[in-house]
Order: structure tokens, then C-alpha cells, then sequence
């Protein structure tokens, strides 16, 4: 895959599609990479989209240099990596993490923004989940990753669906075990400092929040919130998926996903 160095370190990315059309960028989750967005990529460069796809600081094959790491610092790559491919602007799709980071690139980088989608995402998190986080680094440094494979699946995907479609959740069992532990380390010190939920009401870029009904962890509740306050924001609950509802619901995820952006591109 391509490399280009932005914001100080090398990012590994793969930009599909046809030069000129308008962008699409996709931000994966936590202890994932650029290659949870398998079952989007078709749907959108159909659709006639150029994507861009790339691993955040820490994972997949971007540099995983010590922590901790910030939201802004995490904004700031992704900014830098979209100036280095002469992008001046792009609907932008996050997930989780790359939710937060999407909220973070709408707050302090709006220029870049023509669209934004938030999956399975929050714009907050309670202070008392502090300890869990810090809990989840010390496993990682002190069993691996592999640590956490199991526990981290049974969050992200309904039992139902575990067990019935392997071909999806076996490629993230091995993306999570193989996750850097600094990347892994820095990008948790990022999210368990997400506080942005009072100053979100300040994005004026189209906004759709999508979360899955069965999400446990950024639950409906917490996209209901972040609607509430994204004045414009449009809302999709998806039935029958947890955490990573582009994977476990990919037909009804697109649909939501190309009839949004067919309104944002007017």
C-alpha cells in the first residue's frame, strides 16, 4: 500500500475511484484498520465516489509511535494526509474512534468538511470509565492483544451474528491481536479525555448519526445525543447490529450511508 508522511509520521492509505469525483474519507475504529471498510468500498465507488481509506496513527500499517496520543493530534493527521493528496474537501465517515476524530476535524478543521457521518460513535464519556481504560492498557502491555481478542468481539458484534458469519469476524479477531500496543495505547489515552458533547452544537456541516440498537458501548442513547445537538443532524437506528454496524448490517448501513451523501452532494 502507499505511503505518504503527513503530520511527522508514514500513513498507509489507498485512495479508489475516479480522479475528480467528489471524496469520500473512512475512519475506522479502535484496534482496527482501513480494511473494516471492505463491504462500503464497492457500494461507494459505484455510487461514483472517490474513497479514501487510511490507518489512523498507531495502527494497521501507519507509524505507531509512543503516546499518548489526542483527538486533535489524531484530527491533525488526518488533515495533513488529505492536504498531502491535494484534497480540499471530503465527506468524511467515522466510526467509534474515528467517529470522535471526525467530530474533532468538524470542530477545529470545518474548512475540510463537506459532509459529516457518525457510526457507533459518542461525543463523551462519563469520567468513571477512566479506570477501565487504563485497565485495558495494562492487559495489552502485559498479555498482548490477543488479550483482548475475545472480550472485544463479543462487544462489537451480537452473538447471533458471531456465530453464524466467521468470514466477517474472524479478519477483525486477527486485525485487533495484531494492533500495535503503542497505537493501541496512545489512541485509548485520546479517547478516555473525548469531551466534546457541549461544544458539538457549533458543527454546521450536514450531519447523519447511525448507531447500531444493540450497540453496549456507544449506545443509541449517546447518538441520540450527539443528534440532539447537531442542529440538521439526521438519525438512523440500525436493527439487529452492535458496535460495528457497517459489518454485521452492511446493506442496510450503505443504504443510509449513499442516500445521505446523494442529499449532502445536492
Amino acid at each position: 500500500m502507499p505511503h505518504l508522511t503527513a503530520n511527522g509520521i508514514a500513513v498507509d492509505y489507498k485512495l479508489t475511484g475516479s480522479a475528480g469525483a467528489e471524496v469520500v474519507t473512512l475512519s475506522h475504529s479502535l484496534a482496527t484498520d482501513f480494511h473494516m471498510w471492505r463491504l462500503q468500498l464497492p457500494a461507494l465507488v459505484a455510487a461514483g465516489y472517490r474513497v479514501l481509506r487510511y490507518d489512523t496513527r498507531g495502527h494497521g500499517g501507519t507509524d505507531a509511535p509512543p503516546g499518548p496520543y489526542s483527538l486533535e493530534l489524531l484530527a491533525g493527521d488526518a488533515v495533513a494526509l488529505l492536504h498531502a493528496l491535494d484534497i480540499e474537501r471530503t465527506h468524511f465517515v467515522g466510526i467509534s474512534m474515528g467517529g470522535m476524530i471526525g467530530q474533532t476535524l468538524a470542530l477545529d478543521h470545518p474548512e475540510v468538511i463537506a459532509s459529516l457521518v457518525l457510526c457507533d460513535t459518542a461525543a463523551s464519556l462519563p469520567p468513571e470509565s477512566g479506570p477501565i481504560w487504563d485497565q485495558r492498557i495494562e492487559i495489552a502491555r502485559t498479555s498482548g492483544m490477543w488479550a483482548h481478542v475475545e472480550g472485544t468481539v463479543g462487544r462489537w458484534f451480537t452473538p447471533g451474528f458471531i456465530a453464524a458469519r466467521p468470514d466477517v469476524v474472524e479478519p477483525i479477531r486477527g486485525t485487533i491481536g495484531s494492533t500495535p500496543l503503542d497505537g493501541y495505547a496512545g489512541c485509548i489515552e485520546a479517547i478516555k479525555h473525548l469531551d466534546l458533547l457541549e461544544r458539538i452544537s457549533a458543527i454546521a456541516a450536514p450531519t447523519l448519526v447511525i448507531v447500531g440498537a444493540e450497540d453496549p458501548g456507544t449506545t443509541p442513547e449517546a447518538a441520540r445525543a450527539i443528534h440532539e445537538r447537531i442542529a440538521g443532524a439526521e438519525f438512523v437506528l440500525i436493527k439487529s447490529a452492535s458496535h460495528l454496524s457497517n459489518l454485521e448490517q452492511p446493506e442496510v448501513f450503505n443504504r443510509a450511508l449513499l442516500e445521505f451523501l446523494g442529499r449532502a452532494s445536492g
